[in-house]
């Protein structure tokens, strides 16, 4: 089986850290018992960062390992000793990547070396019961878990970076060129789609060092998928000009410069977002006589439509100088009119849903409640610690959940469940109810043994 060496396409399954849990804990020393809370705040959930590399032309590492993963926060300790911070995990990519969400909605697009974004937050760490006290609950006996991180499913999207595109139907001689021009060594035969990855070489010209992609794939229908398609059409939109590959000497009956270069255009047309790059046509293989006094039968009726063009060989090398320098002025003037790209830092937030607080719904015998608050509220409280959970219904009676509950007629004993389908947590309503040191007739969540 053969192993993929390019990649342009993944989908990546990305998941912050959980945040550390926070600690209960109480100060203690010689002659001074119960001297007050000390339990520190766990530690934040590592992100997972994605940043451009320059240096990188693939995606082939997610394709091999396509679920990562951020550092876990640690947990908090006595002595107000919070939890270290999880590792932030970055992911480097090539730059021209694209973000999109599972539904193919773009997110970011990434270029400029350090550009970073974050496509999912760690967690935060829970607190601990020193950071719980209040005037109140002078001495909580509970603490906060973590919460999870943020996890989604992205597609990561690759187009090339490059400044000048070679186009041109299969074994014109795209590929020769880049080898002739640069010191790439792509796979080259006479036979088509022999390049099924884009080849990236670097030319020089004077001053001016630039990119070329050999980009493969275009044949009559590739902007409908036919050949290589769209999988190599999109490389072309990160390119400053198009260079415009012509064989002067293919065999296939029925082809000529001109036609070629029509159905080429027809089909960049088709594929859309291309007509403002500048063009030029490099009649190639003219160490061939027949095809050298094709070329300069064609040359006229190119430059009569506004094109340079150039008669080059990658086999005899002739006229390739001419070719890089032609490129090279072309590719300053782009560089000139366009200032380089700064690196930046994005943040992926959950999407912000407009509305209230939380929802209460009846689902057949079941009232659901949902809510970014209450949900989570609930993930971050330890149900084997009765005051956390008289805690956490103080905190749902404030937010208004228990009187919606009753306004829309729901009854003692009614089953309430808080979080989407089978990960709700699910309790029975009762208003009324007290838990932990809440049986000592005070407010729930506070503690009448140390506030008389």
């Amino acid at each position: 089986m053969a192993v993929p060496t390019f990649v342009d396409r993944v989908v990546l399954h990305v998941e912050g850290g959980r945040g550390g849990g926070g600690v209960a804990s109480v100060h203690r020393e010689k002659f001074k018992p119960l001297g007050g809370p000390d339990g520190g705040n766990g530690g934040n959930g590592g992100d997972v960062v994605l940043r451009v590399d320059p240096g990188l032309t693939t995606l082939i590492d997610y394709h091999h390992e396509p679920r990562r993963r951020g550092g876990n926060g640690g947990h908090g300790a006595g002595s107000h000793r919070s939890g270290t911070d999880g590792a932030t995990l970055v992911l480097p990519v090539p730059e021209g990547t694209v973000v999109r969400d599972d539904g193919g909605d773009v997110l970011a697009d990434l270029v400029g070396a350090g550009t970073e974004m974050v496509v999912a937050e760690g967690g935060r760490g829970g607190l601990g019961n020193a950071a719980l006290a209040s005037h109140r609950r002078k001495a909580p006996g509970f603490a906060l878990k973590g919460e999870p991180g943020d996890a989604r499913t992205i597609v990561l999207e690759l187009k090339v970076v490059a400044d000048i595109g070679l186009v041109g139907f299969p074994s014109a001689g795209k590929s020769s060129l880049v080898a002739a021009m640069s010191r790439a060594r792509p796979k080259i035969a006479d036979y088509p789609f022999t390049t099924l990855v884009p080849n990236l070489g670097v030319v020089t010209a004077g001053e001016t060092t630039y990119t070329v992609a050999d980009v493969p794939g275009l044949i009559e229908g590739a902007s409908e998928g036919r050949g290589l398609g769209h999988d190599f059409l999109r490389h072309i939109e990160r390119c400053a000009a198009l260079v415009h590959v012509v064989d002067c000497a293919t065999p296939d009956p029925g082809r000529d410069p001109l036609t070629d270069l029509d159905v080429i255009e027809a089909e960049l047309g088709r594929y859309g977002g291309l007509d403002d790059r500048p063009r030029l046509v490099a009649l190639n293989k003219v160490d061939v006589p027949e095809a050298r006094e094709l070329a300069e039968m064609v040359r006229p009726e190119l430059e009569s439509r506004g094109l340079q063009v150039l008669l080059v060989s990658a086999g005899s090398r002739e006229g390739l100088r001419e070719l890089t320098f032609a490129m090279g002025r072309v590719v300053s003037d782009v560089r000139a009119a366009r200032p380089a790209p700064e690196p930046t830092r994005i943040v992926l937030h959950p999407q912000a849903v407009a509305g209230p607080d939380f929802t209460v719904a009846a689902e057949g015998d079941v009232w659901r409640v949902r809510g970014s608050k209450p949900e989570r509220w609930v993930r971050q409280t330890d149900f084997a610690n009765d005051e956390a959970v008289g805690f956490l219904a103080d905190r749902l009676a404030r937010l208004g959940v228990e009187d919606r509950l009753l306004e829309l007629g729901a009854a003692r004993g009614d089953t309430v469940a808080i979080g989407p389908g089978d990960d709700a947590v699910v309790f029975d309503f009762d208003p009324a109810v007290e838990a932990g040191a809440e049986t000592l007739l005070g407010r729930r969540g506070t503690d009448l043994r140390l506030d008389p």
